[in-house]
């Protein structure tokens, strides 16, 4: 008698990707009678850096606020790790932020505090280290932006490329899952703008955050973002690595990249 016919080896199949860490459906906003976000869709993937593109005052710092969870669309959603910012307050909502690192547009640092006070500031709000860690973390920080020797210096005795620096630093001193960068090279020269970009990538890839960076700086942006979105008159028209962005035959991508005039929005 023959045996029963072995079934034939299963295929091997790929992994599921994993979630998003950031997920933005539908999202719109506008202010009065101006609409801003006409329907915003967006994926960001754990651990990539993704840069955002577009016209100024075209809604890219109005969609980081909503993904900080500063500001309440009119409808739509932000997934952050799987829970909807856009329906937590108080507590729940300052929980997920505590994972957050926010470089602001203008740096935001306080002028009256020292560099290494400024950076230590997350450290002593958000966490119950005892001082002595929160110190160390502090200088560590410091380091890794290359200014362990500035602490004691105040911001307004810094270069411009400097100031970029701490605020970086007091970015990251938190060890944040998720980075959101909001023009973080506005008002410098092209080699600090450099600089500053592959400081940001060497950071990420030493630490694996995700990152969302918010510019305008094209063509150098291509060099150091994993994915790049394109926003345009409220929606995002084009998602995709560098060169395809760059490569791209979307009249409204095109429009912004290359200058050209003539644009076709639908």
């Amino acid at each position: 008698m023959t045996g029963p016919v072995a079934a034939p080896a299963a295929e091997p199949t790929e992994a599921p990707p994993p979630p998003p860490s950031i997920r933005v459906e539908e999202l719109r906003k506008r202010f009065r009678r101006q609409p801003v976000l006409r329907g915003v869709d967006l994926d960001v993937r754990p651990g990539e850096l993704m840069v955002v593109i577009g016209r100024s005052g075209g809604g890219k710092s109005v969609l980081l606020r909503h993904l900080l969870g500063l500001v309440r669309p009119d409808s739509g959603r932000v997934l952050i790790d799987g829970q909807d910012v856009t329906r937590l307050r108080g507590r729940a909502l300052d929980r997920v932020r505590e994972t957050f690192g926010v470089v602001f547009q203008g740096g935001a640092l306080f002028d009256s505090l020292t560099v290494f006070e400024n950076v230590r500031f997350p450290l002593r709000e958000k966490s119950r280290l005892p001082a002595d860690q929160v110190d160390g973390k502090t200088r560590a920080a410091l380091a890794q932006v290359g200014l362990g020797d500035m602490g004691d210096k105040y911001p307004a005795e810094l270069s411009g490329g400097m100031r970029k620096r701490v605020a970086i630093a007091r970015a990251l001193v938190t060890e944040p899952r998720v980075v959101f960068l909001d023009e973080p090279t506005t008002g410098l020269d092209p080699i600090l703008v450099n600089t500053i970009h592959h400081l940001v990538v060497e950071l990420q890839r030493k630490f694996n955050f995700t990152a969302v960076m918010v510019s305008h700086e094209i063509p150098e942006i291509f060099r150091v973002a994993h994915r790049v979105s394109v926003l345009h008159e409220g929606r995002i028209r084009a998602v995709g690595a560098p060169a395809d962005i760059e490569g791209s035959d979307g009249p409204a991508v095109r429009q912004f990249i290359h200058g050209e005039i003539e644009i076709d929005a639908t």
